[in-house]
């Protein structure tokens, strides 16, 4: 059996995008899938990740396997009607799949709805044996626990900063209004058991790990376990948390102990009715420069993430934003524009009150606006969204935030110089280009020339590679 994994990119996020390798990290989804195909099966196995590289359209299996975001999901639909033609057997997971199934269905031969690693083994042996199912749900009884581990070695590392990613805990309690994940997968949490989380690190013989759970913090108890295990380590990590962690000093001290270095928090906005807007009621926006001053007191860099467009916000948003950001020395902005994902209590609300103005999925990529705003027009927001990015990432602006600090400068400037680019890149990524997949061909057309997949006796087993 031959087992391709894809996962399709948006323009902006394509490897010929304006995500260059120093912004990227190695993805955990198609590698974990891949550590799940049972050895049974005698399975050759490929990743096609298009935010590294092409996916090729002669590729060679029996099953093609892809992962699908509401931004990627016409490109995946593009490619799956593509491969189908050829005669390939199509399979469709991840977040817009558990959101719209039945929109999903019409271009895969079966669907994976909710978390997969309980349900693809038995997927495959149903494929094996001539029955595949046309859908597969998640089951009451999920657990993260026990999982292989991810076949890391399946893609070029030279494509990632890092292919040190690794899972802790899957879920999130919050009631963000805009957030796909619980509208997707629900609020309950999914923590890994902290000795198997251990374990993988040292397996991986990493000297620095990168955690991209929703909120490492989502359950403190469980986070406490956890850091104080990894402490004895000596690694640097970096991960996603709340501003809640300004809240306790205990757990930041342990952060710095355990070798924090960047944490990612989603500040949102820099005005208070904004958060009320959006339902994140952990954000206090006056605790914002206090919370910087801390974590750069621990030796952690900061990655805030605003949103723009909520319905109090006029264009006065993008200076006052930009000046916080810069006052308060965060070292890496990011900023996007609140976007309404399907299912989620947002859409409900924008589509109630006649607001969306996009129907494409193309464009819901949180770098496009795809609804009315109250306070300004479509285009002023994306206008100023684009100033902002272009007024943060100037070189004096950069080192205004990060000098006279040697540490914040040192690991702060590469990352720094990537949004630069990326910024400077914004503004071309219209319509046209977020919606043209013309680059693959309408079902039907003749196929190039085949490729063979690589040979899994030439495939070293995670455990045993270095990273």
């Amino acid at each position: 059996m031959r087992i391709a994994f894809v996962s399709p990119s948006g323009a902006m996020h394509r490897h010929n995008g304006s995500f260059g390798r120093s912004l990227h990290y190695a993805p955990l989804t198609l590698t974990t899938l891949a550590a799940l195909v049972p050895d049974e099966l005698g399975a050759e196995l490929a990743i096609y990740d298009e935010s590294a590289g092409p996916v090729p359209l002669d590729l060679e299996a029996d099953l093609v396997c892809m992962t699908v975001i509401t931004g990627t999901s016409q490109r995946v639909y593009r490619y799956a009607d593509y491969f189908r033609s050829r005669g390939l057997t199509v399979v469709i997971g991840g977040v817009h799949a558990s959101l719209l199934p039945d929109e999903v269905q019409r271009h895969a031969d079966s669907v994976v709805i909710g978390f997969a690693e309980q349900t693809f083994p038995a997927l495959l042996r149903d494929f094996r044996d001539g029955r595949l199912a046309p859908r597969y749900w998640q089951g009451a009884d999920y657990t993260i626990a026990g999982r292989p581990l991810p076949r890391r070695e399946l893609l070029d590392r030279r494509r990632y900063i890092t292919l040190n990613s690794i899972e802790a805990v899957r879920g999130c309690t919050l009631r963000c209004t805009f957030c796909a994940y619980p509208a997707a997968f629900g609020r309950k949490l999914h923590p890994r058991p902290v000795e198997e989380v251990v374990a993988e690190i040292v397996a991986m013989r990493a000297k620095y790990v990168v955690f991209p759970d929703v909120n490492l913090i989502a359950q403190k108890s469980y986070a406490r376990r956890l850091f104080a295990a990894i402490a004895p380590l000596k690694i640097w990590w970096g991960g996603l948390v709340t501003s809640a962690i300004g809240l306790d000093d205990d757990l930041l001290k342990l952060f710095q102990r355990s070798g924090c270095k960047a944490l990612l928090i989603g500040y949102e906005s820099v005005a208070q009715e904004s958060q009320a807007y959006m339902s994140k009621g952990v954000n206090r926006v006056v605790d914002y420069e206090g919370l910087v001053r801390r974590l750069h007191d621990h030796g952690i860099l900061l990655q805030a993430c605003f949103a723009f467009g909520a319905d109090n916000e006029d264009r006065s948003i993008f200076e006052r934003t930009v000046e916080v950001v810069q006052r308060t020395k965060i070292d890496l902005p990011r900023y996007s524009i609140l976007t309404p994902f399907p299912q989620t209590a947002y859409y409900r609300q924008l589509e109630a009150q006649s607001r969306i103005i996009e129907r494409d999925w193309a464009m819901y990529d949180v770098e496009h606006v795809v609804y009315r705003p109250a306070l300004m027009t479509p285009d002023e927001l994306l206008e100023g969204t684009a100033w902002a990015w272009r007024e943060t990432y100037k070189a004096t602006r950069i080192a205004q935030r990060l000098l006279p600090s040697p540490f914040r400068t040192a690991i702060g400037t590469p990352l720094n110089l990537g949004y630069k680019g990326y910024a400077e890149k914004f503004l071309r990524f219209t319509r046209e280009v977020m919606c043209d997949n013309s680059d693959i061909p309408q079902p039907g057309a003749p196929p190039p020339p085949l490729a063979a997949l690589p040979a899994p006796a030439a495939l070293p087993r995670a455990a045993d590679a270095v990273q």
